[in-house]
């Protein structure tokens, strides 16, 4: 039966008389309502705020590592093109010293060729120098025995000794027409 404009009165002794039909009763309902919500209340501040209070703390904790997991990847990040750049720079670095070496060796192979070409030329020059005084003292020498000869020859077809003035004539008339032949 619908029961749609019942004052209050009604409500509440339809509830009680309906409640002692099926078991129920407002004190117990009320003082089942009271205990829940001090329950409520004690859970709310006993349980519920210490475990929120971890959860906000994890959830921060969780929030930071994850900035210091892309901090982290910025600095890997960052330390592997410093360490490629270290690399590029060493590997320039070589290469100018290889290429410099290269130079220097060049250089002190040229250096060295010039100076066994030096060398070589002052050896060719103290030979040419040493043969050519070898000849001077070699035509010195022949010059002394032609002279001796031509004074001997002389002294044996003239019969006579010649004088020191007669010998430097005879070599210097000797020298002379030696000279002439030569060229």
């Amino acid at each position: 039966m619908p029961i749609l404009n019942l004052p209050l009165a009604n409500i509440i002794d339809n509830l009680q008389e309906a409640g002692s039909n099926t078991g129920w009763n407002s004190k117990q309902f009320f003082a089942q309502c009271f205990v829940i919500t001090l329950l409520f209340i004690a859970l709310n501040l006993l349980a519920w705020k210490p475990v929120r209070t971890v959860l906000e703390e994890r959830r921060k904790k969780i929030e930071e590592s994850m900035a210091n997991a892309e901090k982290i990847k910025q600095q890997l990040a960052d330390a592997e093109a410093s360490r490629l750049s270290i690399i590029q720079k060493a590997t320039e670095q070589a290469t100018a010293i290889i290429a410099a070496a290269e130079k220097a060796a060049v250089a002190r192979g040229e250096q060295r060729t010039q100076e066994a070409v030096r060398q070589a030329e002052e050896i060719i020059k103290k030979a040419h120098e040493a043969a050519v005084l070898n000849r001077d003292r070699l035509l010195a020498e022949l010059k002394r025995e032609v002279g001796a000869l031509v004074i001997q020859t002389t002294e044996k077809v003239a019969g006579k000794v010649l004088t020191t003035d007669d010998q430097t004539r005879l070599n210097a008339e000797t020298l002379r027409q030696l000279s002439a032949d030569k060229n």
